[in-house]
Formats: C-alpha cells, structure tokens, sequence
C-alpha cells in the first residue's frame, strides 16, 4: 500500500545551518485545534528543536498557529509536544545528542495516512564559513544548470 503524503511545513533552514544525518520519523501528540491549525499550513519550524527530557521526546519551539474558528479552549501556539517514538530510537536520540556540537532538529511536518508525523534529524552546527562554502557550491551548481539549459536550447 502506497502511503500518502502531504507536506505541511518544510524546514529548509535546517540543511543551512546544520549538516543533517540520521533522519527518523516520529508521531505527535496534538490538541483537537492543533491539528486543525496544522491542515491550514499555520505551522513553523525554524527555530524548533527536540530534547529528550526524562526518557521520552519533545519537540520545542514549533509555533502551531491558533486556529481561527478555535473558542476559548484554543492551544498554546509555543507549547511543548511530545514526540511518539519507540524506546530504542529515544536511546538512540539520547546517546548521540550527548555528543558535543549535536541536536535534533525539525526537518518536516507532513500528513502521512490521517496522521500528522514529523521527520527528525541529527545535526551538527554549521560555522560561518561552511555555510558560505554551501552557498557557493549551490550557485555553481544552478549555474551548470542555467547553462546546459540554454545549450540544450540552441
């Protein structure tokens, strides 16, 4: 069965400011309203994180707008959420963020089947000059692109 996926939000300042590996997907636990606000788009990543806190996964920072026909029990757009993964992959998380210079960072939220799932991945901070070095390279590339395009062309 082929599964079906819709990108709810896209964190694509994560590849520029970390080099990403260890990719993993996890479930979330959401309010009624949460996931309402998600299926609008009123999501973002940029500056969310996860942690493991007491041996279970959060995801921090992820602002989930409020939804607009949401009444007085409307949710906390800042609010922690906790992430639904299996213990070993917890472990795992746990043992390589202990290492210096690493984090788990955001890098999708998408609609997987009904439910909304968010991809995870390692990270390890990118300096200055590595983030110029990935611009570069990202220019040339496009460049290479531009010019088979217009050679192809005639």
């Amino acid at each position: 069965m082929e599964a079906k996926i819709k990108i709810l939000s896209d964190n694509r300042a994560a590849g520029h400011h970390y080099y990403l590996s260890d990719r993993l997907e996890a479930g979330l636990v959401l309010t009624g309203t949460e996931v309402k606000a998600a299926r609008d788009g009123r999501i973002q990543l940029k500056d969310a994180f996860a942690e493991v806190v007491a041996n279970e996964a959060w995801l921090s920072n992820a602002h989930i707008g409020q939804y607009s026909h949401g009444n007085i029990m409307n949710h906390q757009p800042m609010r922690r959420r906790k992430l639904l993964l299996h213990r070993q992959e917890i472990t795992k998380l746990l043992e390589r963020t202990r290492e210096k210079g690493l984090t788990v960072v955001p890098t999708k939220l998408y609609l997987k089947n009904g439910l909304i799932k968010v991809e995870l991945a390692v990270g390890r901070g990118k300096k200055l000059h590595d983030k110029r070095e990935s611009e570069r390279e990202r220019e040339m590339q496009a460049e290479a692109r531009a010019g088979l395009h217009r050679r192809a062309k005639g």
